[in-house]
């Protein structure tokens, strides 16, 4: 097999997942079935094979998603280099897999290579991933860094959420994805409480093209589910959200992810115009095409970035939908309608089978089987079972044994609903959620926590959102914060004061899509735990800057450090103090893309926290 051959049989990956001294796992997608062998050459050896345990899982008539979960003969050592390379099986003759990937080895190596990140000291952190976005990809300018020997190499690679829009969707990209669907055979599946009796119509319609939110049935029975679920909304705090081309089927969603993490399908795609697109969304088309077009030329650079550093994930709202979870009366809108129901089924499938299982393959074994049928050619009953499956599911969240303790939380599904009013925010986790983490700290001297929205946000945009949410309008302002639902915010204060906190304590977080550093510690009290938040937002992705500055302003006059405005918040007991962006010492946030590098010491104490921009730079926040 050619290694052009070979470059269009490996459709994504393979991307570094989860691993220790004792595990190393990677995932990857293939055009056809395969035998894998992986090897390693450790730092004072010769390549040797590993015992390795494959699971497959078949989405389409030439897609295969694969796990290759390794298990070393001896321990790995930490915090050194390990080269490796992934072998496939084909008509009796072995292959490297990495031959056919074009630029997928750094500069002067010759394999790929790990390290085994016990003692973090380097991690690279962020979230927010849109495509279209006019601004650079700060993962791949990073990549590029590392290839000049500009950056080293992150222990960690964290993607605190949104790493997919598949509620966003620029019209060019729906268009690759229904060309993807039809070049790879991924399966169709009926859509229950539609006029869309199966998935394969979707192609066919006009209204598949910026008319999407047409699609839903506008019955008296649902017309509160499609304003809630489907309706663009113009947002006066954040940016709007659009939901046009808003994802429906499944296969639609893991299109999706085959085009945002690899280079290798974009070359048999077509740019011009779908024949359904109506005239008047073509120059729209046309300019997205532009941004979508350098997008994909990055693209290359991720999946070598993706290959050498252990990359963990967790979903946030657009990895599934805008407002997911956000108040009880949406869930209870949107949960009850068959069609919304498999909607948001289908994304929290495809983020179990593209994120979720490398993070805690072991967890999800007792789901593979389910999986299996679920995302077969016959899914029928079992897509919904599996669906139910997953929405009891309450093991998101997990943990790595690291130093620091590395704590990845689950904000989304185990939510605290309002009793007394549905449409008042939801806290982010309930109560016993929250205590749960709790107990999972104690004993450990320094922790970071990965929460998808910050804990300690901008206390002026959080005040407009608590004005809004007092009118019943929780969802036009996205009042995503934790301390927007009392029970939460209390349970969390209380926490943070416990005398057995960890005594380094470090919040990373993303969503808001601008970044700040918070010096968070108790008041009138000596010696106290101090906390660390870093806030980096997005990878791509920037909030409006004339907005910004505002709010920014605004929250630095009515909510300074001492201001006594801050008796009346439920942080009240905590001092917070801001750092400010290196060359910006007016402001407290940074806004522009980029990826977030925090630096630590050997006790596990934040040292440096950087945002490593699209432009090259890096930029200290300083206290």
């Amino acid at each position: 097999m050619a290694g052009n051959d070979l470059s269009k049989q490996i459709l994504c990956g393979p991307i570094l997942r989860h691993l220790n001294n004792s595990e190393v796992t990677f995932w990857l997608v293939t055009r056809q079935a395969y035998q894998f062998s992986v090897y390693f050459l450790l730092p004072t050896g010769r390549f040797t094979e590993q015992p390795v345990k494959t699971e497959q899982v078949q989405i389409g008539e030439r897609a295969y998603v694969y796990l290759l979960q390794v298990q070393p003969q001896n321990e790995l050592p930490s915090q050194q280099k390990i080269e490796y390379q992934i072998q496939l099986t084909d008509g009796g003759e072995n292959y490297n897999l990495a031959d056919g990937l074009g630029d997928i080895y750094y500069p002067g190596e010759k394999n790929l290579s790990f390290y085994v990140p016990h003692n973090i000291r380097r991690l690279a952190h962020g979230s927010c991933r849109k495509p279209h976005h006019p601004s650079d990809d700060a993962l791949a300018c990073l990549d590029q860094s590392i290839a000049n020997g500009e950056q080293a190499r992150p222990d960690l690679l964290v993607l605190s959420g949104d790493q997919v829009y598949l509620d966003d969707v620029c019209g060019p990209m729906v268009h690759a994805i229904s060309q993807v669907i039809e070049q790879l055979g991924l399966y169709h599946e009926t859509l229950p409480g539609s006029r869309i009796t199966n998935s394969q119509a979707l192609a066919e319609l006009p209204e598949s093209y910026y008319q999407r939110v047409q699609l839903l049935p506008h019955t008296e029975a649902n017309q509160d589910l499609y304003k809630r679920f489907f309706q663009a909304k113009r947002k006066p705090v954040f940016t709007s959200v659009h939901a046009q081309n808003h994802l429906i089927s499944l296969n639609e969603m893991l299109a999706m992810y085959l085009l945002v993490w690899s280079p290798s399908l974009w070359q048999a795609i077509h740019w011009s115009h779908p024949d359904v697109l109506l005239p008047e969304f073509k120059s729209v088309y046309d300019n997205e095409k532009q941004i979508l077009q350098a997008f994909t030329r990055g693209l290359a650079g991720v999946r070598r970035l993706f290959a050498h550093i252990p990359v963990y994930m967790i979903f946030d709202d657009h990895d599934v939908t805008d407002d997911w979870n956000l108040t009880r009366n949406w869930e209870e809108s949107a949960y009850g309608n068959p069609y919304s129901k498999r909607i948001i089924g289908n994304a929290l499938s495809a983020y179990w089978l593209c994120q979720g299982w490398g993070n805690t393959p072991a967890r999800f074994k007792p789901m593979l089987e389910p999986a299996r049928k679920a995302f077969g050619p016959e899914q029928g009953n079992a897509q919904d079972k599996f669906i139910e499956q997953l929405f009891a599911f309450e093991g998101w969240h997990y943990q790595l044994d690291t130093k620091p303790y590395l704590m990845v939380l689950d904000t989304r599904t185990r939510r605290w609903r309002s009793e007394s009013n549905g449409n008042k925010p939801s806290g982010l986790m309930d109560w016993e959620a929250l205590c749960d983490m709790q107990q999972k700290m104690l004993g450990h001297d320094s922790v970071i926590l990965i929460s998808a929205a910050p804990v300690f946000g901008n206390k002026m945009i959080e005040a407009v959102q608590k004005i809004f949410t007092f009118f019943g309008q929780a969802l036009v302002v996205d009042a995503e914060n934790w301390m927007a639902h009392r029970g939460t915010a209390n349970v969390l204060m209380n926490i943070f004061r416990h005398l057995n906190t960890p005594g380094h304590f470090i919040i990373l977080s993303g969503d808001v899509h601008y970044s700040f550093v918070y010096d968070v510690s108790l008041r009138h009290k000596q010696n106290a735990n101090k906390i660390i938040q870093f806030t980096c937002s997005g990878f791509k992705n920037e909030f409006p800057a004339r907005l910004l500055k505002c709010f920014d302003k605004l929250d630095q006059i009515f909510f300074s450090e001492n201001s006594p405005l801050n008796i009346f918040t439920k942080r009240r007991h905590l001092k917070i103090a801001s750092r400010h962006p290196a060359d910006y010492p007016k402001q407290s946030v940074f806004n522009g893309s980029g990826v977030g590098l925090l630096e630590l010491d050997k006790n596990g104490q934040a040292t440096r926290c950087q945002i490593f921009t699209i432009r090259g730079k890096c930029i200290d926040f300083i206290e």
